[in-house]
């Protein structure tokens, strides 16, 4: 597990959300001390790690550390497949905002492609 990966996305959406540690530990029900540790480079435990990815939302293998063998065999997502739950999930936003969004990104990755392809 790539513990420092796991702590700089909890430290991003941490600042994002203006949010101390403490209220970070809080709300995601894992001790002040366990976030602590792990930025002092220590890994949670099994319970802190899964209590910590869904505070994030985000799925658990996203931190994992595979060696080259066992690596899944899977296809990776498109950019749209990673960027379209995350805008889903702006509960600030109206549904009509968030897929007005989600068609920005997506038109705006199909430009970047098409004007690739014309190279």
């Amino acid at each position: 597990m790539d513990a420092g990966k796991l702590y700089a996305a909890l430290d991003a959406e941490r600042e994002a959300n203006g949010l101390s540690w403490r209220q970070l530990a809080a709300e995601s029900g894992v001790s002040t001390s366990l976030v602590s540790r792990m930025g002092n480079g220590h890994r949670p435990d099994l319970d802190g790690f899964i209590a910590l990815v869904q505070w994030l939302g985000m799925p658990a293998e996203t931190f994992m550390i595979w060696p080259e063998e066992k690596r899944p065999k899977r296809r990776k997502l498109s950019l749209e497949a990673q960027i379209a739950p995350l805008l889903r999930a702006q509960d600030e936003l109206a549904e009509d905002d968030r897929q007005h969004l989600i068609d920005m990104v997506n038109m705006t990755i199909r430009h970047f492609r098409a004007k690739k392809k014309g190279r």
